[in-house]
C-alpha cells in the first residue's frame, strides 16, 4: 500500500477511530515517517526564523546610540513621506512582491482666512526670488501640497525613492528622486539624485510631518522655505554607543540661496554634524550644527526698500548659512502613546558676499554687497491626552545692516520681522490629522496679518516610520 498523503492523514485523524480499518505495520511505519518529515520541516523553518531575528538584532546593535535616538517619544505621527522599502531582492521570504514599490499618497487641504492679501506677502529686509513659496498661501478653500511617494529595494545593495509634489495651482514637481546604498560597511551611506539637504532639523522633513502648517520665517527667508538640490550625500554613523552622525553634500546649487547655472563645478556644498542620546528612561535629545555654501549667478530677487516698496534686484556672489538645532523629547517611561512633550529650536545665520544691481530699471545702483542676517524660532508641542496635541511657536528675524556703498541706510529697512503661532490638532489615527492654527504674522513692515488655518492631512497606502 502506498503511504498516505498529508491531506489523507488529516482526514484520517478527523474520522472516528472505529471508522478506520486495522492498519498494517507498513501503514504505521509510513505514518511515522510522514510525521517525522513534517516535524523536521517545521524545525528547519523555526531555526531559519531564529537566525533572521539574531541577524536583525546584531544589525540594530551595531548602530549603538542611533537606535536609542530613533526610539525617542514622538507625538502622534502624520503620514510619512518615504514609505518603508520593499524586502531586499534575494532575501528569504521576500515573495512575489519583493520587486514591487511601496506606494503612498498624502492628501492635504486647508481653509485659510487672512486679514491681509496673501498676494502681497513679503518678509521685509530679506530679498527672495519672485517665485518663492512663502506666506500663508491662498485664501479660502484650497488643496494644499499633496505628495505621491514611491519606494523600493533595487537589489541587495541599493534602494530607490521618489516623492512627487502636487501643488495647489495644479502644477507638479519632483521633490525627491534618489538612490541610496543599503549595505556599505562601517556605518556609511551614500545617496545620489534629488533630495532635501540634511542641514538643520526641519529641512529634511516633508511638509506633512511638520508640527505647524508652515515652516518658520527663518527657513522661508534664508532657505526659501526648504532647501533641496541635485547632487550626492555621504553620511557616517559612528560605531559607538553614543549617537554621532556626520554628513557631507555636494550639489548643483539650483535653488535659493543659490541659483542654477551651466557650470561644470559644484554650486553647493554642505557639512552636518548631529549627536544625541538618552536622559534617563523618559527623555532624550538631539543637537546639531550645519553649514551650507551656495553660489548665485544673475539671481533675480525681490526686496523691500526703506519706504516699504518692492524693488527688483540681481545678485551675483556666495551665500553661507549656518544652522544650530536642538530637540528635546519627553514621555513617561518612554511611552508616548498617552502624553508627551517636544521642545525644539533652531538658529540660522546667513552671510551674503558679492555684487548687487539694485532696483533694476529704476535706480540701477550697482556695487559690492555684504550682509549678515539671522533668525530663530522656538516651539513646544504637548500631547495632553491620546490623539490631541497643542503647540506654541515664537520666532524673530534680524535683517542686519547691509554694506552697499554710502547709501545703505536709505536703501534698506532695519525692520525686524516676527511671528507667533498657536495650534491644536486631533489625530483620529496615525494615518490622519486635523489641525487648527492661528498666527499673528508681522513679517511685512507696517502690517499685521492675522491668519487662521483649518487643515487636514490623510495618508493612503504605505506608511513608513518617521525620523527622530
Amino acid at each position: 500500500m502506498q503511504s498516505l498523503s498529508r491531506a489523507g492523514l488529516v482526514l484520517a485523524l478527523a474520522m472516528p477511530l472505529g471508522a478506520l480499518a486495522e492498519p498494517s505495520s507498513s501503514d504505521v511505519d509510513a505514518l511515522r515517517r510522514e510525521i517525522q518529515s513534517m516535524r523536521a520541516d517545521y524545525e528547519a523553518r523555526l531555526q531559519a526564523l531564529e537566525q533572521r531575528v539574531k541577524a536583525a538584532e546584531a544589525a540594530a546593535g551595531s548602530t549603538g546610540g542611533t537606535a536609542s535616538a530613533a526610539a525617542a517619544p514622538v507625538a502622534s505621527p502624520p503620514p510619512a513621506a518615504e514609505p518603508a522599502p520593499a524586502a531586499v531582492a534575494g532575501a528569504g521570504g521576500g515573495g512575489a512582491n519583493s520587486f514591487n514599490p511601496a506606494l503612498s499618497l498624502i492628501l492635504s487641504g486647508a481653509y485659510t482666512r487672512t486679514s491681509q492679501d496673501p498676494a502681497n506677502y513679503a518678509i521685509t529686509g530679506f530679498p527672495l526670488p519672485p517665485n518663492a513659496e512663502i506666506g500663508p498661501g491662498t485664501r479660502g478653500f484650497s488643496l494644499s501640497e499633496s505628495e505621491l511617494g514611491f519606494s523600493a529595494s533595487i537589489d541587495p545593495w541599493l534602494r530607490g525613492a521618489a516623492n512627487i509634489a502636487l501643488h495647489p495651482d495644479n502644477s507638479v514637481s519632483v521633490e525627491e528622486a534618489f538612490i541610496q546604498t543599503t549595505s556599505l560597511d562601517s556605518g556609511f551611506s551614500l545617496k545620489a539624485g534629488r533630495f532635501f539637504s540634511g542641514i538643520g532639523y526641519l529641512n529634511a522633513q516633508h511638509s506633512h510631518t511638520w508640527d505647524f502648517v508652515d515652516n518658520p520665517l527663518a527657513y522661508q527667508a534664508m532657505l526659501g522655505t526648504q532647501y533641496g538640490d541635485d547632487g550626492m550625500q555621504l553620511t557616517w554613523i559612528a560605531p559607538i554607543d553614543h549617537y554621532i552622525e556626520l554628513g557631507a553634500e555636494i550639489g548643483r546649487g539650483r535653488t535659493f540661496p543659490g541659483s542654477d547655472s551651466s557650470s561644470n563645478g559644484a554650486g553647493m556644498t554642505a557639512l552636518t554634524l548631529h549627536t544625541g542620546g538618552d536622559i534617563g528612561d523618559s527623555s532624550n535629545w538631539r543637537a546639531g550644527v550645519s553649514v551650507l555654501n551656495a553660489k548665485a549667478n544673475n539671481q533675480a530677487l525681490v526686496s523691500t526698500n526703506a519706504a516699504g516698496a518692492a524693488v527688483n534686484d540681481i545678485f551675483n556672489g556666495d551665500t553661507r548659512v549656518w544652522v544650530l538645532d536642538g530637540v528635546w523629547k519627553w514621555a513617561p517611561n518612554g511611552n508616548a502613546t498617552r502624553t508627551n512633550f517636544k521642545l525644539q529650536g533652531e538658529y540660522l545665520h546667513s552671510t551674503r558676499n558679492g555684487n548687487l544691481l539694485y532696483d533694476v530699471g529704476n535706480t540701477d545702483a550697482f556695487g559690492a554687497l555684504r550682509v549678515a542676517q539671522s533668525g530663530w524660532y522656538v516651539q513646544g508641542i504637548y500631547q495632553f491626552m491620546p490623539r490631541w496635541r497643542v503647540g506654541l511657536r515664537t520666532e524673530r528675524l534680524d535683517p542686519g545692516t547691509p554694506s552697499f556703498g554710502l547709501s545703505s541706510a536709505a536703501l534698506f529697512s532695519d525692520y525686524r520681522p516676527r511671528k507667533n503661532s498657536v495650534m491644536v490638532d486631533f489625530n483620529p489615527s496615525e494615518f490622519s490629522r486635523i489641525r487648527l492654527q492661528f498666527a499673528q504674522d508681522r513679517a511685512r513692515e507696517g502690517f499685521v496679518d492675522n491668519q487662521i488655518t483649518l487643515q487636514y492631512q490623510m495618508s493612503l497606502g504605505a506608511h513608513g516610520a518617521h525620523s527622530y
